[in-house]
């Protein structure tokens, strides 16, 4: 075996990457990470350096790990800073750091592409000793799944805990059975949030990325980018970003767009995967009252009954999400620290931390609004 670095998703044929992605997570694809690193989302410039990994055998690619050098630690979700402060403070720098995450995407799911008659254990242990090789602080695995987490644990990488909201699919027929689930305050608080949008004159459409215009695609934009604007803030994505997904990706895309007067007010566009809807990016023209459930909630949760999705991942925080269904769920990172003594330090403050975390996952279970609570 081989461990091979490249610069870029150009360096790798998107066939030979895809074809040892087992499942349909939409962020892992070729497609994907190349549109963000084409449009220059993730770059050099913006210190997403790309570093990733393939590991060949032979002239046959049979398992790779998407991996950025940063300077920084934006757009992570994962927040170290106080890690790199601390380092610092002691002399050492903790930039630049290695990555494996999808770029502005903290989206619980596999980071290891592998061969499925290849051993995973084998190929975690092959990067980690690669990792080790190289003049970093340390190297940081965001949101994997379970399976992959199992691994990383046991190769002793330091494991943090988070808590994110997501909804579960109980195998309801339509919105109104799953209305049925709720206590009497909660159902009537849902349909009344419907109704003011339409009070306000809101018709919903929902497209799929297949049959969205161009126009649309760049509404689409249009209003991803005044989240950011309203804050005074540079948006992470480019309109190029949207339109290599409309033309690369669409058929994994949801668009829902609110219509005033014959007018775009507002859109929010998903991802669906093979059993999970992903709730990205959302914006509108002017404030409307509750509009933001609609267009990222309800319609995300009608799509998934629909289509039989068993799980909707709406992003990162969010306790306004608990009133509406959505269960605390325990997300995990893993973290390899270079220096023994930070690495001693940090496992410990982990470790208290999830102490934290834990209480308040129950905490927030206990403010569900199911009749009998069946948290995940």
């Amino acid at each position: 075996m081989q461990v091979k670095v490249i610069a870029s998703l150009a360096q790798v044929a998107a066939q030979d990457w895809n074809r040892l992605l087992v499942d349909a997570y939409p962020f892992l694809r070729h497609e994907y990470l190349s549109a963000l690193e084409r449009s220059g989302a993730a770059s050099l410039a913006t210190g997403w350096q790309a570093r990733h990994l393939l590991v060949l055998q032979g002239e046959s690619l049979i398992a790779a790990l998407p991996m950025y050098q940063k300077q920084h630690s934006w757009g992570e979700y994962v927040f170290d800073q106080q890690w790199a402060l601390a380092h610092e403070r002691y002399g050492l720098e903790y930039y630049p750091k290695w990555l494996t995450a999808i770029p502005f995407t903290p989206c619980l799911g596999p980071r290891l592409l592998i061969a499925p008659e290849v051993d995973a254990r084998l190929i975690w242990n092959l990067v980690l000793d690669h990792v080790r090789a190289q003049a970093i602080s340390s190297w940081h695995c965001l949101f994997p799944d379970a399976v992959q987490l199992g691994m990383l644990r046991e190769m002793q990488l330091i494991v943090r805990h988070d808590v994110q909201f997501q909804w579960f699919n109980r195998g309801y027929k339509d919105f109104d059975d799953y209305l049925q689930a709720l206590n009497a305050s909660k159902r009537k608080m849902i349909k009344k949030e419907r109704r003011r949008v339409t009070e306000q004159g809101i018709d919903m459409l929902q497209i799929a990325g297949t049959e969205a215009t161009p126009e649309q695609w760049h509404v689409a934009f249009q209003f991803y980018s005044m989240t950011y604007y309203k804050r005074r803030r540079e948006p992470y994505l480019s309109e190029s970003f949207f339109r290599q997904i409309a033309k690369e990706m669409a058929e994994s895309c949801i668009l829902v767009f609110a219509v005033k007067d014959a007018a775009y007010v507002g859109a929010a566009l998903f991802f669906v995967g093979s059993d999970c809807l992903y709730g990205r990016f959302w914006g509108c023209r002017e404030e409307y009252d509750v509009l933001h459930f609609e267009a990222c909630y309800y319609q995300g949760l009608e799509f998934c009954i629909q289509q039989g999705l068993q799980r909707f991942d709406s992003g990162a925080q969010g306790e306004h999400k608990i009133a509406r269904g959505f269960e605390p769920i325990l997300t995990q990172s893993a973290h390899w620290i270079k220096d023994p003594r930070f690495a001693r330090l940090i496992a410990d403050f982990t470790e208290r931390e999830k102490q934290h975390v834990l209480k308040y996952q129950t905490d927030a279970a206990r403010l569900l609004p199911f009749k009998q609570t069946t948290a995940t």
